[in-house]
């Protein structure tokens, strides 16, 4: 039988369940099982597609097109577990279900209520990734135990080890361990209440990771197991990473957790391997390198809302043994100040996805610099539009070149909707979302670092470049290096006499990994710390020694 993990977090949000769940995952990979990951978001949207990027960050695209928590992006980056939208479930989606079949009469004028009804359809949508070739399952519970909106989601899981037997299922709970500075000293009362509340609701966790920013004593460990009903070696310290989170595995390894697990779960597993993890770790405590990156969106201040780009970067990083130094900046700044005074000096220059008008000029104002400057440059969906409309004004000469998503009226429409969204009126999960084929031009960039002519690349946006303009840029010098099969939608740009000047319509965000960085971030990091030596031998060159000036004749 499939074994079940579940996953809660006490005391506060934002503890790292996410990275937890997929550091779990991980090891358990690394220890030749099969694992699947889900989340069950307690909000009642029925998918975070339609949530503002401040509130929620970035939204996470999968194949199948699901738009999904960002904390998916953790679980594809650190396992290879194949994520559906089997993989993500909020209450809005739960709740939705349930009423659909009360409309078609399935419940037989039964009173509909959370429980059973509710709980029933939570723990059918974990039985779905249960199966044959499935040893485990991970199922993180987004909020925080005590959260009105999480209380169907921790019922459901009590039920389920009902269902399927204790030995069959394991629970963890993250929880924090706050440091008092006043007072000189950890505190352990807010676990202690965390997994009070647990308790109260029917759940005993089997393991306690603890969040902290000090070392944690022997003393207050034992005084946790105790109020907890836990053994010691179940009560885990999980340090605050400095320096990487790409560290928690390794960590969660120093405190034995795969073992636990293995043990409480009576998993058929084999020795961990890890050494090609830890020389990724190696690589970037010594990077050969040391490079700056600019990467200018709307969300900038936020750093969720760009959770992957950043990740990505740190991927590429790795490949090319180099430290990515990452600045952000705020588009709306670069309206304001100009790019001269914020943009120099850097070695690349990324512009991300994005919607609504705001920024957007100092965008295709960060781009124009980048191309006038020979400094390597990488456009992300939105990115890439606003790289078609510099190109527009400043290259071919539209003036007012723009497009209809911010300027309806525009003389040049060089991005416009796409055929297929001009019907559309809702406004959920009705994007062009998901994998979609390109294929690559032989000579181009792109050819050259993804190795293959024909893949696949994930998607989420409305516009496209609009090909009434395709003759007129590649007049001009710009080159359409990848496209949709049958040719008809663009979906990579670039500008071979640029050093690295790439645009793509896609998010390659969304597919790499720190073992595996994607190709594109690969050469685009790879251009920057070329530019970055260049600056280095040119600064280094001997200054000729000023000649004497000739005397004159008396």
């Amino acid at each position: 039988m499939t074994k079940h993990i579940f996953v809660t977090g006490g005391v506060v949000s934002s503890l790292g369940k996410g990275l937890t769940s997929a550091s779990v995952g991980m090891l358990l990979e690394r220890r030749g099982l099969r694992v699947r990951l889900q989340k069950f978001d307690p909000y009642i949207n029925v998918d975070p597609g339609t949530m503002s990027p401040y509130q929620h960050g970035e939204v996470y695209v999968l194949d199948d097109g699901s738009e999904t928590d960002l904390d998916l992006g953790h679980y594809e980056r650190f396992t290879n577990s194949p994520l559906t939208r089997d993989s993500n479930f909020t209450t809005g989606q739960i709740y939705l279900s349930v009423i659909n079949q009360e409309r078609r009469g399935e419940f037989l004028g039964k009173t509909v209520q959370v429980i059973p009804h509710i709980t029933n359809e939570i723990k059918s949508c974990v039985h779905k990734l249960a199966a044959d070739d499935v040893d485990v399952v991970i199922t993180e519970i987004g909020g925080t135990v005590g959260d009105i909106e999480s209380l169907p989601f921790l019922e459901a899981i009590r039920q389920f080890s009902l269902d399927v037997g204790k030995e069959n299922c394991l629970y963890i709970h993250l929880t924090l361990v706050p440091y008092l500075k006043a007072a000189g000293e950890l505190k352990t009362k807010p676990t202690q209440h965390s997994v009070g509340q647990l308790r109260e609701i029917g759940i005993q966790p089997d393991v306690l990771i603890c969040r902290t920013e000090r070392t944690i004593s022997r003393e207050d460990r034992e005084k946790i197991a105790l109020f907890c009903n836990l053994p010691l070696n179940a009560v885990i310290e999980e340090k605050d990473k400095d320096f990487s989170i790409y560290e928690v595995p390794l960590s969660l390894v120093e405190n034995k957790l795969d073992e636990i697990v293995v043990e409480k779960l009576r998993l058929n597993a084999k020795p961990l391997k890890l050494d090609d993890w830890r020389e990724l770790l190696n690589r970037m405590r010594n990077p050969r390198e040391e490079i700056s990156i600019a990467v200018v969106g709307k969300y900038a201040e936020h750093r969720d809302a760009y959770k992957s780009i950043y990740e990505s970067l740190d991927h590429a990083g790795i490949a090319n043994h180099a430290q990515v130094r990452i600045q952000r900046i705020q588009a709306e700044e670069v309206e304001r100040e100009g790019p001269e005074r914020l943009l120099s000096g850097y070695d690349g220059l990324l512009i991300p996805g994005g919607f609504g008008e705001r920024g957007i000029e100092g965008k295709v104002e960060s781009i124009r610099f980048a191309r006038e400057r020979g400094i390597p440059f990488f456009g992300i969906c939105l990115g890439m539009q606003c790289a078609a409309i510099e190109f527009a004004r400043n290259v071919i000469g539209l003036g007012g070149a723009h497009s209809t998503e911010f300027n309806k009226d525009t003389p040049h429409p060089v991005i416009c909707l796409l055929d297929e969204q001009k019907s559309i009126t809702d406004k959920g999960g009705t994007m062009r979302l998901g994998a979609q084929p390109t294929t690559l031009q032989a000579d181009s960039k792109s050819r050259e670092w993804y190795g293959n002519a024909d893949i696949s690349e994930r998607h989420r946006h409305r516009y496209e470049f609009n090909n009434v303009y395709r003759q007129q840029f590649a007049a001009h010098g710009l080159s359409f290096a990848g496209t949709s099969p049958d040719g008809s939608l663009v979906e990579i740009i670039e500008m071979p006499a640029h050093p690295w000047y790439v645009a793509v319509q896609f998010h390659p965000e969304f597919k790499s990994k720190p073992t595996a960085a994607h190709p594109l971030f690969n050469g685009f990091i790879a251009a920057a710390v070329a530019k970055h030596q260049a600056r280095g031998e040119q600064r280094a060159k001997p200054v000729p020694a000023p000649q004497e000036a000739p005397s004159l004749p008396r």
